[in-house]
């Protein structure tokens, strides 16, 4: 039995739906992996100047996670730390084409980075709106925080590719 002149439209159509979500779908993911790449070397560059260094002081200066490096080193050789830590991560996320094994390491780095600073938002004074408190963020640093919640999510995303990719090789 032939099909019909529209019975074939409607299959190219529902092909032509099924590539334009196959590449949005390989795009979204490109941004996801190399979006967060950009963010841990540029953010991670940046904790090397003295500027950076004055706007993570609340944050580091009252977290249990980060406080000890603050008083050991100092603040800048504490920015200066985490801004290895980035960098590091950055390049270990890139790494997917070539060793997804590296990047699987790197996605659980920015995992345990997105989970710490998501952490602030219990120790750093002023996160919560004075007169209002929780839940009303503050904008700064409140809000901005708030962020890495879908961070870490792209995170979580990204290790179990990585390690599903690291599997089929």
């Amino acid at each position: 039995m032939a099909m019909t002149d529209s019975e074939k439209a409607r299959i190219h159509a529902d092909r032509g739906a099924d590539d334009t979500g196959a590449k949005l779908q390989t795009a979204g993911e490109f941004v996801f992996r190399y979006g967060l790449v950009s963010i841990f070397l540029w953010i991670g560059c940046l904790k090397f100047t003295a500027y950076e260094a004055k706007n993570i002081e609340g944050l580091i200066a009252n977290s249990p996670f980060f406080s000890w490096a603050y008083h050991a080193m100092g603040l800048q050789g504490a920015s200066n730390m985490i801004g290895v830590v980035e960098i590091s991560i950055g390049l270990l996320l890139a790494t997917r084409p070539i060793w997804p094994k590296l990047s699987a390491i790197g996605a659980f780095g920015s995992i345990i980075t997105y989970v710490m600073t998501l952490s602030f938002l219990l120790t750093t004074p002023g996160v919560w709106e004075a007169g209002y408190g929780f839940p009303f963020p503050s904008a700064l640093p409140g809000q901005f925080l708030l962020k890495d919640l879908v961070l870490l999510g792209v995170s979580i995303w990204l290790a179990g590719e990585a390690l599903q990719a690291s599997r089929r090789r």
